[in-house]
Parts: C-alpha cells; sequence; structure tokens
C-alpha cells in the first residue's frame, strides 16, 4: 500500500466531516497508471472510495483542474451519461497538500486495449456499441437543464484548443520537432467554420477512460473529466477515431493494422454513422482536420507529461516512455496533411 505522501489522519479527520456514516481506519492505496491526477482508493471500514487529487509541485497553469472534474461529474450524475456519484471536492490545500475529491468507487472493469484480446467477436461489438451510446448520450445533454451552461467559453472551439494546447506544448517543449511547428501551422491556415453546435466534451474520451460492468458489456462510468469544456462534441468522436490510427506504443493502444471486421469490431465509417444517428447530426465537413488536430493534441499532452518527467513529479512510471512518443507522433501526424 503506497499512500505517496497522503496525510491518512489529517484526510481521515477531513472525510468524517464531510461524508455521512464513514467509519473505522482508513487507508490509502494508489491506482497504478493515468498520467495526470493521481488517483487512490480509499477504505475505511466496508466502505471503499476514490480520491482524485492535482499533483504536487509547480504546474502549468488550467492543468489538473480536480474542481471542474468534480463539477461535472456532479451535474451529470442524473443524466443518461454514466457517472459515479461524488461526495465532496475539498480546496484547502492544507488537508494533504494539494486540492482534492472524493467520489464512488465503482467495481468494475477498465478494458486497456481496443482490440480487446480476450473478448468475442459479439462482446467486441456490444463493448464499442455501449462506448458509442454514453458518448452521444453526454453531447445529447441539455447543457442549461444540469446547469452547465456556463462550464465553456463562447467562440470557436477548436481555435481556442489549438491556442491552448500551443501554448501547453511551447511550455514543455524540450527539444525543437520540425513536425509539431509544421501542424500547428496547418491547423491556424485549415481551421473550419464553427458549426455553432455546443456541448459537453470530454476531451479525453477513449476505451480506458471508461469503466465496464464486471460481467457485461456495458459502460457504468466515464471517467478522467480533467480536459471536459464546453465546446464541438465532433473533438471527441474524432479523438476516438484518430487514436485508433496508432500503433501499439509507448503504452498507447491502437488499431493500426487489425482486421476490424474480422473482429467484430466497426469500421470508422459505421461507428460515425451510428453516432449521428444518436445524435441527431448529418454530414460531417473537414473531418481530416479534427483527426489531425486530436493527434496534434495528443502529442501536446505527452510533451507535457515528459516535462514532468524531466522535472521529476509525473504520474507514473510510464512518464519518460510516453515522452518519448511525441516525435513519431507528431512525424505520423504530419503525413495525414500531405
Amino acid at each position: 500500500m503506497s499512500t505517496q505522501d497522503l496525510d491518512i489522519s489529517k484526510l481521515r479527520e477531513y472525510l468524517t466531516d464531510h461524508i455521512p456514516d464513514m467509519e473505522g481506519p482508513l487507508t490509502a492505496e494508489k491506482f497504478a497508471g493515468g498520467q495526470s491526477n493521481p488517483t487512490f482508493k480509499l477504505t475505511s471500514g466496508d466502505k471503499h472510495y476514490v480520491l482524485r487529487r492535482k499533483p504536487p509541485g509547480e504546474l502549468l497553469k488550467s492543468a489538473h483542474a480536480v474542481d471542474r472534474e468534480f463539477r461535472v461529474i456532479s451535474a451529470l450524475y442524473d443524466t443518461d451519461v454514466p457517472v459515479p456519484r461524488t461526495y465532496t471536492l475539498c480546496e484547502d490545500e492544507s488537508v494533504i497538500g494539494s486540492m482534492f475529491y472524493v467520489m464512488e468507487y465503482l467495481d468494475g472493469r477498465i478494458l486497456w486495449d481496443p482490440a480487446l484480446p480476450d473478448a468475442s467477436n459479439s462482446d467486441r461489438a456490444e463493448i464499442f456499441d455501449s462506448m458509442n451510446a454514453a458518448m452521444a448520450a453526454l453531447h445529447n445533454v441539455d447543457i442549461d437543464a444540469v446547469g452547465l451552461s456556463d462550464y465553456g467559453r463562447p467562440g470557436n472551439y477548436f481555435e481556442r484548443q489549438l491556442n491552448r494546447w500551443t501554448k501547453q506544448y511551447r511550455a514543455s517543449e524540450l527539444e525543437k520537432i520540425p513536425d509539431m511547428d509544421r501542424l500547428i501551422d496547418y491547423l491556424a491556415q485549415n481551421m473550419p467554420e464553427d458549426d455553432g453546435r455546443l456541448g459537453i466534451v470530454h476531451g479525453d474520451y477513449r476505451l480506458d477512460n471508461l469503466m465496464f460492468h464486471a460481467s457485461q458489456n456495458h459502460a457504468i462510468a466515464v471517467l478522467d473529466w480533467e480536459l471536459s469544456t464546453l465546446g464541438n462534441p465532433l473533438a471527441d468522436l474524432a479523438n476516438q477515431c484518430a487514436a485508433w490510427k496508432l500503433p501499439g506504443m509507448g503504452g498507447i493502444q491502437g488499431l493500426q493494422g487489425a482486421d476490424r471486421a474480422a473482429l467484430g469490431i466497426p469500421s470508422d465509417e459505421e461507428y460515425i454513422a451510428k453516432y449521428c444517428e444518436r445524435t441527431g447530426r448529418g454530414k460531417i465537413e473537414n473531418w481530416n482536420f479534427y483527426i489531425v488536430f486530436s493527434l496534434f493534441r495528443l502529442a501536446a499532452i505527452l510533451q507535457g507529461v515528459a516535462m514532468r518527467a524531466h522535472q521529476g513529479n509525473a504520474s507514473s512510471k510510464e512518464a519518460k516512455a510516453r515522452g518519448a512518443m511525441v516525435k513519431p507522433l507528431a512525424e505520423l501526424t504530419a503525413a495525414l496533411i500531405d
């Protein structure tokens, strides 16, 4: 059991005051994996909880916004989007050294490899369909009805995102990567007009950010809301499809080279058509832009991981391997713009 500098006695005192029926000694065990906000399983008596905290150390501005995660999960709890129940947000850094929140612990499966090697074809089809349905449910949420109409800024979402991730990338740049500069120029010059659709964008929607039922093929929770905001929902759809273009590298799993039809996994076209049917969306223009943007953003995120590894405060041991992926990922993405 690792507490990674959690002050258990102070934490227990705080939680006893803020979570009903918490009793018994408290233990904390850090979940393996994850590059961003350290996440712990808390146990008190026969009850389990999950704690997500900001990492300690100097952080990029606007990164690791656990208060935003807490807000969006809480707002979505009574919608069709599967999310855990939230209990408390603690903004008092004196308790464990950084802001954190506590939510329900759900006992399910995280599926890391999108090829789903241990599943049957019908299982794979059901899992991909559930992932599609949960994303469509998120994008169909009425933001006014759930109190999230001020959850993001107005204006062209992709323009804002390009500015944000270019800044984040520059702030964590350890060496010049010409392909990254090329991608930034391409995206700025080929920015599509804003289509006016505004919804909740998860920001990192992919298979391993969902939890599936322990024995059935439906999603019971969408996790990792740190990058969520209001914007163009196509960002999530493109993020999924872009990730499937990748080979397996540096701990990131893709579907490059997989015979999806033989595995029972939908093609991009089938997956997109089902999503459009569920959300009432027509033909999607500028699809290549959205794919290139998604892969550029992934490279910028990985560069931030590399910088945290360089500074010695990354959340997992795979951080250096992830950082080493920035250059090959930029090269792969630049090939898509030719």
